[in-house]
């Protein structure tokens, strides 16, 4: 059989063809790379656009108090000036900023730089620029718990530029944020990284939780926003967890949801009313799954009803399994206890639970957190209780006041109910509602009246030393007369 001649493709033909492909290869990698640099450019512009946005909104918040000095003589000797810089951001265009508690804490005067305003034009201002606007500011209300704070830019009733609190619950681990602030004084600067973890709790047992970002926050960012890719504020940076003291690319933030619950209820009133139901929850562990034949190893069990509280009057029962709490699944006892938080007191929460095999949805009402120590505020008035050089509103340790504050060292003193971060704070925290005044410069007293005698000789400037119980501990409490 004969084979098919092959047909020859004359030299002639072949090194034009391998020319003109050899020629196309570096033009094709040259497209290539040209299209990657636009990609990138196209990125970078989108962030710088993202920080364009953000930055009018972001102020530095300039701090001036009093503190203790630290030695073995009397503290009167060590009085001294002392003054901090944080971060915060404008959320109402009436010039209501959220921050942390901790900036302004022990404040005598705050003052807030808002942003500098920009050139009329693209390359009008200078690289250098302005210093922004200077403005005095008051502080509506602080909430430890969450370690945040409320002010209000004094002169300003609209107008200002402000961002928007996004959704902290569709944040997952991975997403792309942006943290705004004055690291170490470095007024408006702002990094980028990723949420590291969600829901991350900083304390055993700690009721507030965070979301952990590698986004760099050193000292000085406390209190600016955590931003998302669209410019919403998912988080108020809060702490840093550093050997150094520096950033280590472990940094905390309020989550947004809720920063929203504390702004709005401090805004309004001053103070943040926290919810319960009156029915102790633990997460279930495999061991309490096999151990009580539970037929599930994960979720939430009700270990304890408060008697008389709102879920046994709506039949929560011990042992029932928590599935979810107004349509949201509760997967461990602290979210469920965060979910709590932030429902309002005196409205109504609906709580699937697992009994018995089959399931059932309560309505219970939220009621105030019996361990709440703000739950005093509704007892006072201004005219009745207020203690001006302290800045409180105090309440006689009596036999009303004495059974919500069981096991304490006295059965005579004031309670602080409330008080004014205007007062002159010089320690780190000052008075904190629940506390107990049992003395001032060792003169003890019995109730509110017995404390304004003791202060009413003291001169402006004298210091003030106050033996306080918090939290079942005795401790000096410095302060200085108005």
């Amino acid at each position: 059989m004969t084979k098919p001649a092959r047909r020859r493709v004359p030299v002639a033909v072949i090194v034009p063809l391998l020319s003109l492909l050899l020629g196309a290869v570096p033009a094709a990698l040259a497209q290539a790379a040209r299209d990657r640099i636009g990609t990138l450019g196209d990125l970078s512009a989108s962030f710088q656009a993202l920080a364009d946005k953000v930055k009018p909104a972001v102020v530095q918040i300039f701090v001036q108090g009093l503190a203790p000095g630290r030695g073995l003589v009397d503290a009167s000797d060590l009085l001294s000036a002392q003054s901090s810089v944080g971060s915060g951001v404008i959320l109402d265009p009436a010039g209501y900023v959220v921050t942390n508690a901790h900036v302004v804490e022990g404040a005598r005067r705050v003052r807030v730089l808002l942003a500098r305003a920009e050139g009329p034009g693209k390359g009008a201002s200078s690289i250098l620029g302005r210093k922004g606007r200077w403005l005095g500011a008051q502080i509506v209300g602080v909430d430890h718990e969450t370690d945040l704070a409320v002010l209000k830019l004094q002169g300003f009733d609209g107008g200002l530029p402000h961002l928007t609190l996004g959704d902290s619950d569709a944040v997952r681990a991975g997403t792309l944020v942006f943290a705004f602030g004055s690291p170490l004084g470095l007024e408006n600067s702002v990094t980028m990284g990723v949420v590291s973890a969600i829901a991350r709790q900083l304390r055993t047992e700690d009721p507030m939780i965070y979301l952990q970002t590698d986004a760099p926050i050193n000292p000085g960012s406390s209190g600016g926003p955590l931003v998302d890719a669209e410019g919403r504020v998912v988080g108020i940076n809060s702490a840093l967890l550093s050997q150094s003291g520096g950033n280590e690319g472990i940094g905390f933030a309020a989550p947004s949801n809720i920063v929203r619950y504390v702004f709005e209820q401090i805004r309004t009133t001053g103070r943040v009313h926290r919810g319960e139901i009156g029915a102790i929850a633990q997460t279930i562990t495999p061991a309490l799954a096999k151990g009580l034949a539970l037929g599930r190893d994960w979720g939430v069990i009700v270990s304890d009803v408060r008697h008389g509280g709102p879920a046994a009057a709506a039949g929560v029962e011990i042992g029932d399994i928590i599935l979810s709490l107004d349509g949201k699944p509760m997967e461990n006892a602290r979210q469920l206890q965060v979910n709590l938080y932030r429902r309002p007191v005196g409205g109504k929460t609906l709580v699937e639970v697992l009994r018995d095999g089959g399931s059932r949805t309560l309505a219970i009402e939220v009621a105030a957190r019996v361990d709440d120590p703000d739950r005093f505020a509704g007892l006072v008035s201004a005219d009745r209780n207020l203690v001006a050089p302290l800045g409180i509103l105090g309440i006689d340790l009596d036999e009303t006041v004495l059974p919500l504050l069981p096991g304490l060292r006295a059965q005579r003193g004031v309670v602080v109910a409330a008080r004014a971060l205007k007062a002159a704070s010089l320690d780190d925290q000052g008075l904190l509602p629940g506390d107990v005044i049992y003395a001032v410069n060792r003169t003890l007293v019995g109730g509110v009246a017995d404390l304004r005698a003791a202060l009413a000789p003291l001169p402006p400037g004298d210091p003030v030393i106050l033996q306080v119980e918090r939290k079942g501990e005795l401790r000096f409490v410095p302060m200085e007369m108005p």
